[in-house]
């Protein structure tokens, strides 16, 4: 075993030491769902923060939205809660699902196939949920 994966495991076990001490629970805690924890924010809220307020000649919180769907695809789409609240947002702002995907795709371009296929993914889970939800 090398140092650095002796280091990296005497680290994790020192979080799960950590986590059993805060609550047993965690433990075993798995952040699937966890996302479905943090509410959407209304558009005219997403508009004022991300926009409207600070920048009004600027983006609005619909285009910024799509944008962090583009840097989150590149990097991965690693972060699963983070990129299906952001789809939640983006499509509160007004995005269709049509332009969710085609950031995905155009995505493909800089971070590749995998990157793409798992955002991809991540949003059809998205697009799924609101099909529930509104019962289509």
């Amino acid at each position: 075993m090398s140092g650095y994966a002796k280091l990296f495991e005497q680290m994790l076990e020192q979080s799960h030491k950590m986590a059993r001490a805060f609550n047993p629970a965690l433990e075993s805690f798995q952040v699937h769902g966890f996302d479905k924890l943090i509410p959407t924010m209304p558009k005219d809220f997403m508009d004022m923060m991300w926009g409207n307020t600070f920048n009004p000649e600027g983006l609005d919180s619909k285009t910024r939205l799509l944008a962090v769907i583009a840097g989150l695809t590149v990097l991965g789409a690693q972060a699963d809660a983070q990129f299906k609240v952001t789809v939640r947002h983006a499509l509160e702002a007004g995005a269709t699902e049509r332009e969710v995907a085609e950031v995905i795709y155009q995505m493909a371009m800089l971070g590749g196939i995998p990157a793409m296929s798992r955002a991809l993914e991540l949003a059809q889970t998205v697009f799924d949920e609101k099909d529930e939800e509104t019962g289509k």
